[in-house]
């Protein structure tokens, strides 16, 4: 069975974030096997692999060309006797699968209350975070800032039809992150796109875009001033060649706080922040739920043509 972006986009918000729930629940308990991401250098063109182990014994891997843009990604799942299941060909599977677990991380962290978010990014990121977001909290406003004008028009235009929000365009990052519960920031920019004042006290912040010492999209400061930050992948972090912008603050697995072995937030001012890496295995789980569901739904010998 093979399915395509169209079948990914098809399930529904809460589906995936309940995936990404369960992903973390079995990486925490030790049942999710998610070794640190590998990479195949191939000159000018490298790739980029993540594999999972289940704990029913289904496993597979992720496979992209590394680069922007990097073109359609491959996940491939096999049973627990060895037969291939099916593939997911397309971009959406990674980026909704990182949107959910970044739902999860504002279900665990933001305060109860927290009803406004504001999103720096327009890119498919930060479409998928938002999406996701849907599924844990009902957002009375949403802000949106990207350097190009008509993009964060058309997001804002976007996620009223499609999401029913209350989104605007903001023109600057400040502005759509000012006095937001909920900031997301979901950018490439190697630079940082916001300032640490511009966070409000009690915020909750995910960074998507690039984490590392001398590259980042978030203020290394707001590290120092969180009372908490977490990652869905600590070991990910490490493995990277390059040190993490968070240097020696440590990363709070995220799904320590799930289980309950770790604090999550503990006062209404403290500002929290979650660092996105992709928690390997979660993709291969995912797409698991996904062809399951399709195969109940068109029988055991369809497949959906690309």
């Amino acid at each position: 069975m093979i399915l395509t972006d169209d079948d990914v986009c098809a399930a529904s918000a809460a589906m995936v974030v309940a995936a990404a729930r369960e992903a973390l629940l079995q990486a925490g308990r030790g049942e999710l096997i998610a070794p640190p991401r590998a990479r195949a250098e191939l000159g000018s063109v490298d790739y980029v692999f993540t594999v999972g182990g289940l704990p029913d014994g289904t496993s597979g891997f992720r496979a992209y060309r590394a680069g922007h843009p990097a073109g359609d990604q491959l996940v491939a799942v096999w049973n627990a006797s060895g037969q291939l299941t099916g593939l997911v060909v397309g971009d959406e599977l990674g980026a909704r699968r990182t949107g959910a677990l970044g739902a999860v991380a504002v279900d665990l962290l933001a305060r109860p209350e927290a009803d406004t978010a504001g999103v720096v990014g327009t890119g498919r990121q930060a479409w998928a975070q938002l999406w996701a977001l849907t599924a844990v909290r009902e957002l009375r406003q949403v802000r949106v800032y990207s350097p190009d004008q008509q993009h964060r028009r058309d997001f804002a235009a976007r996620a009223r039809e499609e999401l029913g929000l209350m989104v605007w365009p903001s023109e600057d990052a400040a502005s759509a992150v000012c006095d937001a519960g909920i900031v997301i920031l979901a950018t490439r920019s190697t630079t940082p796109v916001i300032d640490v004042t511009d966070i409000a006290v009690g915020a909750h912040v995910t960074t998507v875009g690039p984490k590392f010492a001398d590259r980042h999209e978030m203020p290394s400061g707001l590290v120092a001033a969180a009372a908490l930050v977490t990652c869905d992948s600590p070991a990910q972090a490490a493995a990277y060649p390059e040190p993490f912008f968070t240097g020696s603050t440590p990363l709070v697995s995220l799904a320590d706080v799930l289980l309950g072995t770790s604090n999550g937030r503990r006062h209404s001012d403290d500002i929290t922040v979650h660092c996105s890496v992709g928690l390997a295995g979660s993709e291969v789980l995912l797409a698991q739920r996904l062809l399951t569901q399709k195969r109940d739904e068109d029988g055991p010998l369809t497949s959906t043509p690309r």
